[in-house]
């Protein structure tokens, strides 16, 4: 199989992304490009691959994510702010509604972050607190800023579902060690967490700002994941640690976004969608056979870097 990709990415959360609309392969095939493509030991390595896929009408356009493992995930917004790009392009618009696996969301051009920072403005939601729905089976029907006896940890987490499901504690300091035991407890599917979860350790930092740190379903500890940028910053409101209604910045290893969330359950996150190169890749049996690195977009990602160093 040959595909002609664009590896890119949102807030350091990195991607190949591939234009899948004339594209008919089925679900299988996918999980096992994304296996091959995503790999980080391989020549082109992500958190998973984006699918650029087709909408409902001739003026929309959908998303589908898959994993580096080749499970897929309900959604992924630093990934959907890049897709949201690429469908702009093709369609020729600066706005529009996503389809994602299990939900929608609305995308649209926003001002630049600074200089030469391609910047798209995501809304998602209204988030799930209901925790049977992911399943979660202890016996609150929600958890806010509580011990999860299941889990086996003394943190108090807040549960919050945008559609993925994310546990997010906030911390005075981030303990790696225990994130990635966290994170590996609930990857392995316990029974009572059927469906895995995002873990996320939060420090606030000042009084309009946070930092997240987050071990990725599917992906393992990783330097950005948009939809626990969100999740976190719903469940800072819902706990009284930010005010709902008002912007903040949400940092992490990749970068930043700025984020506001509603009392209604919406989150809308404006993040960078960067462009790092574009190319072709052949997948053979035994995984990526040869790569061809066809344009790069330096000017791009130095843009990138500077901002972040600027506003970091």
């Amino acid at each position: 199989m040959r595909f002609d990709f664009i590896k890119c990415h949102g807030s350091g959360n990195d991607f190949p992304m591939i234009d899948a609309r004339a594209l008919s392969l089925d679900d299988a095939a996918w999980s096992r490009v994304a296996v091959a493509l995503a790999d980080r030991d391989g020549p082109v390595g992500g958190d998973g691959i984006l699918l650029l896929t087709e909408g409902k009408d001739a003026h929309s356009f959908g998303m589908r994510m898959f994993n580096s493992d080749g499970s897929e995930a309900e959604t992924c917004l630093n990934g959907l702010r890049c897709v949201a790009r690429a469908g702009f392009e093709a369609l020729g618009v600066a706005q529009a509604t996503v389809g994602l696996k299990t939900s929608h969301a609305s995308v649209a051009r926003d001002r630049d972050l600074a200089p030469g920072v391609v910047t798209i403005r995501e809304v998602a939601g209204p988030v799930d607190l209901a925790v049977a729905n992911w399943p979660m089976l202890t016996d609150a029907a929600r958890v806010i800023d509580a011990v999860i006896p299941e889990l086996g940890s003394a943190q108090a987490f807040t549960a919050v579902a945008i559609p993925n499901p994310h546990l997010v504690s906030f911390v005075e300091a981030i303990d790696e060690n225990e994130l990635v035991a966290l994170g590996e407890r609930c990857e392995a599917a316990p029974a009572w967490l059927p469906n895995r979860a995002n873990v996320s350790f939060v420090e606030m930092r000042g009084e309009n700002a946070l930092f997240v740190r987050t071990f990725e379903r599917g992906v393992g500890l990783t330097d950005s994941c948009g939809s626990a940028m969100a999740a976190s910053t719903y469940a800072a409101c819902l706990t009284g640690r930010l005010a709902f209604g008002r912007e903040a910045t949400v940092f992490n290893r990749g970068g930043l976004v700025l984020a506001e969330a509603s009392a209604d359950g919406m989150v809308r996150l404006s993040g960078n969608a960067t462009y790092d190169y574009a190319g072709s890749v052949e997948i053979g049996a035994e995984g990526v056979v040869a790569v061809e690195v066809k344009k790069t977009f330096a000017a791009e990602s130095a843009a990138w870097r500077a901002a972040v160093a600027a506003i970091g």
